[in-house]
């Protein structure tokens, strides 16, 4: 399959080795947005010499004031790249958990339950659940749940960081997706721009 979200390091390996994933979605998460209040407190400390500004801001972090720069260079440059970095690392995911996977290691194992389960002989009478049968999940099944989960707890991440944002930095109160959004058309606009450059007259 081909490196559809143009980031090399990821394969469909990486997808179904879901600890992986998993641990990098935790660790990217941990680094920012579990970490947005002391992030954000950082850029509000007062220049070197005012001592009493000092002491006031590291007892109240969070009830300073974040220049609008500031909060602007923190989400271009720390905030959105990251987010943009799990959307596509899920997005890539995704399209491998919806591709053919004709490896599968449990592809024999499900072939053999299955054959049992037809040789076996049911009796209701005896057993009313015997006729209930869940055959096992594909890698691709597992995947495709795995990545519909992680999407839900971005919502819920992305929601929560977004609303630390806009409580210290005063911005404006659009949605995190409109936010996000914007940061991407930048993002495309800059990297065609580039392109155009790179490719001469």
């Amino acid at each position: 399959m081909s490196d559809v979200s143009g980031q090399g390091f990821l394969s469909p390996h990486f997808c179904f080795s879901t600890a992986e994933l998993k641990t990098f979605l935790r660790l990217s998460r941990a680094a920012v947005d579990d970490s947005i209040s002391q992030s954000l407190s950082g850029l509000t400390l007062p220049a070197q010499g005012d001592a009493d500004s000092v002491r006031t801001a590291q007892r109240n972090p969070t009830s300073q004031h974040i220049n609008s720069e500031s909060c602007r260079s923190f989400q271009n440059l720390v905030l959105f790249p990251s987010w943009k970095a799990r959307t596509s690392v899920l997005d890539y995911c995704a399209v491998v958990a919806a591709s053919p996977d004709p490896n599968d290691p449990g592809r024999f194992l499900r072939a053999a339950e299955a054959r049992e389960r037809r040789e076996h002989v049911i009796d209701e009478r005896l057993d009313p659940y015997s006729a209930r049968y869940f055959p096992r999940e594909t890698r691709t099944q597992c995947l495709a749940n795995l990545v519909r989960q992680e999407r839900a707890i971005e919502e819920i991440v992305r929601h929560r960081t977004w609303s630390v944002m806009q409580d210290r930095c005063h911005s404006s109160r659009s949605s995190w997706q409109d936010a996000m959004k914007n940061f991407e058309d930048k993002y495309r606009g800059a990297i065609k721009a580039r392109a155009s450059v790179e490719s001469g007259p």
